[in-house]
């Protein structure tokens, strides 16, 4: 109504907050006790809005987290910290790049151990530095993850069982009558967008600020915080050749209110803000244990964004222990209270700041060059000869063609202007000036083609389209730049799948693509459709994902909402099409209790659309129904992945169907097995059903 470009209250869309979508969406268990308050959307929009966020490395001494370990909190100071930093209470007001004051919403930070990133980049580098190495580890723990993923989302529909698949709920015969996107598929966003890896072509990876922390039980604190800094600076053992040091330091006291003097700990403050500057915080906590029985306990909020390693880490545990998590962990209100305080402080403060001052300084001293005209003769002469060398890089370039790009390693350093402006578009990224983001991602894309950084300009090509679908904010604009974002998708899809050999990367481009169409009403609901069954097509995703994926289609079919009366140009015939298809998808991964619900809603569609009591509406679907009917029984079960490699997938021929042969076939995978399915059994039914001229599958 107010011409914004992602309204996600709008009529066809679920409800940002209210009583009927939590009820029809089962929130999962262990996040009873997140910090998201109870009317938070779990649009798919604000999924991926809350993945873009600063990351902060924490680093602390040894007695810091010898301190939290006492606390009873696992994890260390990040698990302490990291809950109350992915949702950030009040208003946060940042400036554009034009000066305009604007209110950044659900913001927050994500807490990441130091120490573990950089372990992970040192092992990736293979000890000589390498981000091609990186790279490639990278690919290959992508596919191992997308098996995780696959696991979660297993373990999620096993326990809520069909509670969960009822979240799925659409209007069949009126366009005012809310629709809801299936909660299995904001559940898998979450979970694809949660693996972020620190890795040379994703800025977003890299840190904003690094937080060093000392306790007041520190013998030498001065001299620990020193070596805490050296920890964080190039040239040493630790920061890879292709991460720049140029992050926002930021030091914390945290005083132990049980055991330690108040009087010394706030003289080693004053000492520590004349000797680090106003980037300082004191934390006033209780070092002893707090459990169910303490008095003023609460529950320490669990983090919303587990990777499915993670994940799959507290299924197993509570699974041994019969269903019961026996690290639920408590905080006394107090120190919740103060955890919550320090972390609006640091962000609002500390982080915010010095990213409006970084997009100032680097949009003012490299950006602005890049645009004149002696940036594009520079840039142009690049092309063809040597005498653009460098563009302007600090050291000059040492490369073939005057480029500061590294093809043996696969890296820009950080002191190119490449690197420079690569961390600029991200932190307008971050701070949501999506107009600067788009115009700086579009002078790198061209860049990287040029020097052949195939990885670099598929994310290059990825973050330009989802700036300028957040730039779209009309539908007019949204109508004049389809074709340059569907552009830059198509590039960046293909660079991850064919040139890198990088799935991983498709599925996410494609999965965050289809998240932000999806909110544009109708004209973005038709081309996330679009790239939904593109993503298909790839066949790159394992058989719960396929599932998940097919039925957002189906939605976004469904909540076409048509012109007129008649609802003109609405889908729900296809919409009935892709439930009809999901429901034997569920079927071949043994959700028999899902798929009986997908094919009721197809039946209702196509009862719908066609004014028609008849099921199926049309003589070629008669077989396929019946045979998908006779597969669903009120006696039928659910059963697992695991259940689905125990015996070899025939086909027969004559009748389409599948049939278990009793003979272990030992290390098929279940993605194998669900692309068979869909090879020899389901198109071929299809394939043959189409004989008629308007039989409902064209």
């Amino acid at each position: 109504k107010n011409g914004t470009a992602f309204d996600i209250t709008d009529r066809n869309s679920p409800p940002k907050v209210g009583a009927g979508f939590q009820s029809t969406n089962a929130r999962r268990s262990n996040e009873a006790t997140e910090l998201a308050s109870n009317g938070e959307s779990e649009h798919p929009l604000q999924v991926i809005l809350q993945s873009f966020l600063p990351h902060v490395y924490v680093l602390a001494s040894t007695d810091t987290e010898e301190l939290v370990r006492l606390k009873g909190i696992y994890g260390g100071l990040t698990g302490l910290l990291r809950p109350f930093g992915e949702r950030i209470y009040g208003d946060i007001v940042t400036r554009d790049s034009t000066g305009i004051s604007k209110n950044l919403e659900n913001y927050g930070i994500h807490f990441v151990p130091f120490r573990g990133a950089i372990d992970y980049a040192k092992r990736s580098a293979e000890n000589d530095d390498s981000s091609i190495a990186a790279d490639r580890v990278g690919s290959i723990s992508g596919a191992k993850y997308r098996d995780s993923v696959n696991e979660v989302l297993h373990s999620e529909i096993q326990k809520q069982g069909e509670q969960l698949s009822r979240g799925f709920r659409s209007s069949y015969h009126s366009a005012e009558t809310e629709s809801y996107i299936p909660s299995y598929y904001t559940l898998y966003v979450r979970k694809l967008l949660a693996r972020r890896l620190l890795v040379p072509r994703e800025d977003f990876t890299h840190p904003v600020a690094c937080l060093i922390a000392i306790s007041s039980q520190s013998v030498t604190p001065i001299e620990t915080l020193r070596e805490l800094y050296n920890e964080t600076r190039r040239g040493g053992r630790n920061i890879p050749s292709w991460m720049s040091d140029e992050f926002l330091r930021y030091y914390l006291l945290i005083h132990d209110e049980d055991h330690d003097d108040m009087a010394k700990t706030t003289a080693l403050f004053d000492q520590m803000k004349r000797h680090f500057g106003l980037h300082c915080h004191l934390l006033r906590i209780r070092s002893i244990e707090c459990n169910a029985q303490s008095e003023e306990a609460t529950g320490l909020p669990i983090s919303r964004w587990l990777s499915a390693d993670e994940d799959l880490e507290c299924i197993r545990r509570k699974n041994q222990n019969h269903g019961v998590d026996e690290l639920q962990q408590y905080l006394f209100e107090a120190d919740a209270a103060v955890i919550k305080s320090f972390v609006r402080e640091l962000t609002t403060q500390s982080i915010i700041p010095f990213m409006e001052g970084r997009v100032i300084a680097w949009n003012d001293q490299v950006a602005s060059r890049r645009r004149g005209l002696s940036g594009r003769f520079m840039s142009l002469s690049k092309r063809w000869t040597a005498f653009g060398s460098g563009r302007g890089s600090k050291t000059g370039s040492s490369y073939p063609g005057g480029s500061n790009y590294d093809a043996n390693a696969g890296i820009y350093f950080p002191d190119s202007p490449e690197a420079t402006l690569h961390r600029l578009a991200y932190y307008a990224f971050m701070l949501r000036d999506w107009k600067l983001s788009a115009s700086i991602y579009d002078l790198l894309r061209a860049d990287f083609v040029d020097d052949k950084a195939w990885r670099h300009a598929a994310l290059a090509n990825e973050m330009a389209a989802l700036s300028l679908l957040f730039v779209s904010q009309t539908d007019q604009a949204f109508k004049s730049n389809i074709d340059t974002i569907n552009q830059m998708l198509d590039s960046a899809s293909y660079s991850f799948l064919s040139r890198c050999s990088d799935p991983m990367g498709t599925l996410r481009c494609l999965v965050l693509a289809i998240g932000l169409f999806s909110a544009r009403g109708d004209a973005g609901r038709h081309e996330a459709s679009r790239w939904a069954i593109r993503l298909l097509e790839n066949s790159i995703l394992n058989p719960l994902p396929q599932c998940i994926l097919s039925e957002q289609l189906a939605w976004l079919f469904q909540s076409r909402s048509g012109v007129g009366d008649l609802r003109w140009s609405s889908r729900n015939r296809k919409a009935a099409l892709w439930h009809f298809l999901t429901t034997h998808m569920w079927l071949v991964v043994g959700k028999l209790s899902i798929a009986a619900e997908r094919l009721g809603d197809a039946k209702m569609l196509y009862a719908t659309s066609m004014n028609s009591n008849e099921t199926p509406p049309f003589a070629a679907m008669v077989g396929p129904w019946e045979q998908l009917h006779e597969r669903i029984t009120p006696n039928n079960t659910d059963i697992g992945p695991e259940d689905l490699t125990r015996g070899a997938v025939e086909e027969d021929e004559e009748h389409g169907e599948l049939r278990d042969n009793n003979e272990t076939r030992a290390g098929q995978s279940t993605a194998a097995l669900i692309q068979q399915v869909e090879r020899k059994s389901l198109y071929h039914r299809l394939h043959n059903s189409m004989g008629h001229a308007d039989d409902g599958f064209t």
